[in-house]
């Protein structure tokens, strides 16, 4: 029955991320990067200077300032995406997946740059008559009534998709394969007990912080998401440093693979093997940096600004740091390694072996406290989109009850097979990528309107 499911949940998956939406995503952030005339990209030392509070404005409408809003918004991304989804890319497509997520990247950017301008230029207010910012608002309040429809189909989909499940059952397995079965705690072939310990741990640990709402989760996050990614960097460059002689090898495999397909360990519906490594390279960068999907503009439209393209510049250093940066280190870690090939081994274990083999001794703890980190600062995260769609559906008095769920998810996600989360979690990501990149593309031009006007102030010398 289970492998019945999982098969039906494959071929969803499989028609969900076609051509269409692969199109979408990557031919929408070509437009972006074409329509605003590389601007953002040239703004790039101007976004540092922004995230680093030079313009920050206390009495400015939101919750978060832009460091906090960057460091929730990375908690959601810089997690188990990049650590065991760079893993599942690499079994699943091969290192051409790997070249695939850098191109989604690269267009990513200027898909950030737009979804969180418009996350702060189209703000509206919930039923309390709270500001919110997000798809959905940016729908209702940019778009009209006619498109509420397109909102609400949003949000129905982000209560499935912002749950944690991939991040709760790779942290499982973690504890379980690096730290338990090692150890001797349990045995290796009956452990459904010890998940659902750690599940109810987790689920725990996570509502402590959640329940304190998107202010505590940006100051939680804003002290640990510097700390795991330099911690984790700092292994990963180690590994990389250790077997420098072979970097340029493998980095030349991702490029040369990305067009022949050959290490393809799944089917595509279009393009056979280039094809599925186009699809497996997309649909992991979409879950780890999220660009186009829509829940990086709900924390971006926490942010305390008047200025949405201060914002757009803000979120556009994302994918940079999540999957250019990051994603790349862990896939070299695990190609130069070697422990990718002839193995049964997928997820975040398959990153571990990487960490063993490159730093004996301390690899595995080092792996472990980053997993822990990633995890549990995902789950903060991921708890205040899910809250919002349930708020925008049913009243923003009533969101909280969306806790109850994803607590449980988290119990769910920690005990279900690595597969059918996935295939689940991409669904609804697709799912809601439609009418995230729609509205963009349809209120473009009130971006780069509002873009030209932002950086000829700028240029003037008007913020100085």
């Amino acid at each position: 029955m289970l492998e019945q499911i999982e098969h039906i949940s494959d071929v969803i998956v499989g028609y969900a991320w076609g051509l269409p939406l692969v199109t979408l995503l990557i031919g929408g952030g070509l437009f972006f990067v074409i329509y605003s005339r590389f601007s953002p990209y040239k703004h790039f030392r101007h976004a540092i200077h922004v995230l680093t509070g030079r313009y920050d404005d206390p009495n400015a409408e939101g919750d978060i300032n832009h460091f906090q809003a960057l460091s929730a918004a990375l908690a959601a991304t810089v997690g188990m995406g990049n650590i065991g989804g760079v893993a599942v890319a690499i079994t699943m497509g091969g290192p051409g997946a790997i070249f695939w997520m850098w191109v989604s990247a690269l267009v990513g950017m200027a898909t950030k740059f737009f979804t969180c301008t418009l996350s702060i230029m189209y703000r509206g207010r919930d039923s309390m008559g709270k500001i919110q910012g997000g798809p959905m608002y940016v729908i209702r309040e940019g778009l009209g009534e006619k498109w509420k429809p397109l909102a609400w189909f949003f949000s129905v989909c982000g209560l499935l998709g912002c749950t944690p499940m991939f991040q709760s059952n790779q942290l499982t397995q973690t504890v379980r394969d690096l730290v338990l079965i090692p150890g001797g705690f349990i045995d290796a072939s009956s452990h459904f007990s010890s998940d659902l310990i750690t599940g109810l741990i987790l689920a725990f640990i996570v509502a402590l912080v959640i329940i304190g709402g998107i202010k505590r989760i940006g100051n939680v996050a804003a002290m640990l998401v510097p700390l795991m990614v330099l911690l984790y960097v700092l292994g990963v460059v180690y590994i990389i440093l250790v077997n420098l002689p072979v970097v340029p090898h493998y980095l030349g495999l991702i490029v040369s693979d990305a067009f022949r397909g050959d290490y393809v360990n799944t089917e595509s519906l279009f393009g056979g093997a280039v094809g599925a490594v186009i699809i497996i390279g997309v649909r992991r960068a979409a879950f780890s940096n999220e660009a186009g999907i829509g829940t990086e503009s709900m924390a971006h439209g926490a942010a305390k600004t008047n200025e949405p393209v201060r914002e757009g510049l803000v979120a556009m250093l994302e994918p940079a740091i999540d999957t250019l940066l990051v994603c790349t280190m862990t896939a070299l870690a695990i190609l130069i390694t070697g422990v990718w090939i002839n193995t049964d081994t997928d997820g975040v274990t398959l990153t571990a072996m990487a960490f063993s083999s490159g730093i004996p001794f301390l690899g595995i703890p080092i792996l472990v406290i980053c997993v822990i980190i990633f995890a549990i600062t995902t789950m903060f995260t991921y708890s205040y989109y899910g809250t919002k769609c349930l708020g925008y559906l049913i009243g923003a008095e009533r969101k909280h009850y969306y806790n109850y769920f994803y607590l449980f998810s988290i119990v769910f996600g920690s005990v279900a097979s690595i597969g059918a989360i996935i295939n689940i979690l991409d669904t609804m990501f697709a799912m809601m990528a439609i009418p995230t990149m729609l509205s963009t593309l349809i209120l473009a031009p009130k971006v780069v309107e509002a873009s030209r006007k932002y950086f000829a102030r700028y240029k003037n010398g008007e913020f100085d």
